[in-house]
């Protein structure tokens, strides 16, 4: 027996000292990735795969990239209906509403089961207005899942924006008894009600609401809606103090407010509100009208005409600003700039006699004499009284409609012609991405890319030897960049980089040697990070290792695409602590054969993900030590010392990431201040 395992034994060695131990690995190496040598055109896609790549794209708020795979899973396999409904999601996320509706319709065609593609394409149809057809997706989603609260929300919406009030409410009824503790269906409720001029049950129902959920800006802001149409202004004004405090971005409000300030003589409080408003809607019209309005009251006359020079550049024949404007034009001593003015607004009034009369003012400025009697001649014959000649002051009393062409209305303050509420359906799906990153986010990590990524940090250049020694005597096309975090990739940058992956994995393929596959397999992995498909980029990482596992860069990136890949699956449910923990055990091995301060800046943010923020804190503490510019290390030490109960280092840290040039540093700072 002895001597069967020995006669076994030496054949062995004789077969082996025909081959050299790499060759033996390069065999090894063929045999586990023989699939990636297929060339392209007998390649057999693997559809989960894809899927799963596109959907992780989506995460990853990169719409365009996953776009390329879900057509590519379309192309291979027509009739599954996943890679269109996925497509027709990123095609809502690009606010292609038509292309995302038509993909919605072709997965219904391969599957109408499916509940979300009627309400995806329902929300489709109503960003098109399309109610009718929206409500008819309600209908038949409804019809699979009748207890979902969201499609009935959504379909009362389309009802109330059909002005189906009666309709409408039918369904906030029953809603109302099923799920009576949500407070959003009384608040539609008392929209309806308002639409129908009930005010009195559209008060109870927002009571309803305020009760069931006090922090609905919304709600604040309907409230004050019915007190000032009742020219209940304090109280209007109360209400919208507790709107803005929970929708502190809406220029609505801030305009809503002024009105009610100016109506309590808060001309003041009204300016700082206009001011508010258009500092977050510079394009808001009702706006700067009634700012220069104000303007104008105060005797600010430059900047009001400021104000009125933007509202005509909005709107070029709105009379009204027309005919403020010259006002304020002849009173600042522009004369001929004012008659301009002045007879644009009476060339469509020509029986305005203030109008009349203020261009003859201007004439007689102007020594034109002849003019100016013919438009005094005008004047007198209609018998006009004196009191025409003066320019009323801007009344407190009055307001009118900004659709109210009345130019005896110049010097009144303009409001919407109906006071909207925005809607906010029912969504999975805009905001779901970013909905999954709750709190303050961390900096991403370092990794390695062939694409410049432009820092947020001004003139920091990551640099570390090792990459630069992996870069030594490559072309700039293939040359590695270390990178916080991943740019977007245009349709066209994707599509290079598909290419460049097939011409790498062509390569690979012709290689006779495991030196020369080597750096290609490197350069595929950061390609397929890139696009990121970090399943195939690990892959390729992998077998890097079994041929060298001295490369502190291969774990490094491995490290990268793993923790990439897991917060994809765990935002689908999947428990990725020990996937965790092989990230971990990368990047700790990388630091055994290379210190940077990059590698100890991403352990730090693994260990955050793990909540240990002690380890967190002391990585970053180390990365910062090797290199005092690293402002994402600052930031994110900041960020941890915050969560372990140490507020003033934590500030301290953010003040440091600021100065460096990472400015929403400040805006959190002032956060905790508050």
């Amino acid at each position: 027996m002895k001597s069967e395992v020995f006669a076994s034994a030496t054949l062995g060695l004789l077969w082996l000292r025909r081959l050299s131990m790499r060759s033996f690995l390069f065999m090894a190496f063929f045999v586990l990735h023989s699939s990636s040598f297929i060339p392209k055109a007998f390649a057999q896609y693997n559809i989960d795969r894809l899927l799963m790549i596109g959907r992780s794209a989506l995460y990853y708020e990169d719409y365009v990239l996953s776009i390329q795979y879900f057509n590519q899973a379309i192309a291979a396999k027509p009739y599954l209906y996943e890679p269109w409904f996925y497509r027709g999601v990123a095609k809502y996320y690009l606010d292609d509403y038509v292309g995302a509706e038509r993909d919605c319709s072709e997965a219904i065609g391969r599957n109408p089961y499916v509940v979300g593609i009627y309400e995806l394409r329902g929300l489709c149809r109503i960003q098109q207005e399309h109610y009718t057809d929206a409500i008819a997706d309600y209908n038949t989603a409804l019809r699979y899942d009748p207890e979902n609260m969201g499609l009935w929300y959504n379909r009362a919406l389309c009802r109330l924006q059909q002005k189906d009030y009666d309709g409408a409410l039918l369904e906030l009824d029953s809603m109302s008894v099923r799920w009576s503790r949500n407070a959003r269906i009384y608040a539609v409720k008392a929209e309806a009600y308002l639409q129908q001029k009930d005010t009195t049950k559209a008060i109870v129902a927002l009571d309803k609401s305020v009760e069931l959920d006090a922090y609905n800006g919304n709600v604040w802001a309907q409230r004050a809606i019915i007190s000032m149409a009742r020219s209940e202004w304090k109280d209007g004004e109360q209400y919208l103090d507790k709107a803005i405090h929970l929708l502190p971005k809406n220029g609505g409000l801030y305009i809503n407010r002024a009105l009610a300030r100016f109506n309590q003589n808060n001309l003041r409080g009204a300016m700082a509100d206009y001011d508010t408003a258009l500092d977050f809607e510079p394009n808001n019209f009702l706006g700067h009208y009634n700012r220069g309005l104000l303007r104008a009251q105060v005797g600010d006359d430059n900047r009001a005409i400021t104000d009125f020079d933007f509202v005509l550049k909005l709107e070029p024949d709105n009379l009204m600003a027309l005919y403020n404007r010259a006002l304020l034009l002849e009173q600042t001593g522009n004369p001929r700039a004012a008659i301009r003015d002045y007879s644009k607004v009476i060339e469509q009034y020509p029986n305005f006699w203030t109008g009349l009369h203020q261009r003859a003012q201007c004439y007689r400025k102007l020594g034109m004499t002849k003019q100016a009697e013919l438009d005094e001649f005008r004047i007198l014959k209609a018998q006009i009284d004196k009191r025409f000649g003066k320019q009323p002051r801007l009344s407190k009393k009055q307001m009118r409609k900004r659709s109210d062409e009345d130019i005896e209305k110049y010097n009144q303050l303009a409001v919407a012609d109906e006071q909207e509420v925005e809607h906010e359906y029912q969504n999975d799906y805009r905001g779901r991405v970013q909905n999954r990153r709750v709190g303050m986010d961390y900096m991403p990590m370092y990794v390695l890319s062939t694409e410049r990524h432009q820092s947020a940090v001004k003139h920091y250049i990551a640099y570390d030897r090792q990459v630069e020694a992996l870069n030594a005597g490559q072309p700039a096309t293939r040359q590695l960049h270390i990178v916080c975090g991943q740019s977007t990739l245009s349709e066209q940058g994707t599509r290079r980089y598909f290419a460049r992956i097939d011409t790498l994995s062509a390569l690979i393929d012709r290689s006779q040697s495991v030196s020369a596959a080597q750096p290609l397999l490197l350069q595929r992995a950061v390609a397929y990070s890139i696009i990121q498909n970090y399943q195939s980029a690990i892959d390729d990482l992998s077998t890097y290792l079994q041929i060298d596992s001295t490369s502190a860069v291969a774990y490094w990136q491995r490290a990268v695409c793993q923790s990439r890949l897991n917060d994809f699956h765990a935002a689908q449910g999947t428990d990725v602590k020990m996937k965790t923990a092989n990230v971990l055990n990368d990047l700790s091995d990388a630091l055994k054969l290379h210190e940077s301060a990059y590698l100890y800046y991403n352990r730090g943010n693994v260990y955050v993900q793990r909540t240990d923020y002690a380890h967190a804190i002391e990585d970053y503490t180390r990365a910062i030590g090797m290199d005092a510019n690293l402002a994402e290390a600052y930031y994110n030490r900041g960020l941890a010392r915050l969560a372990f109960k140490q507020q003033q280092e934590g500030i301290d840290d953010l003040s440091k990431a600021g100065e460096l040039g990472l400015y929403q540093a400040y805006s959190i700072i002032k956060r905790q201040r508050k």
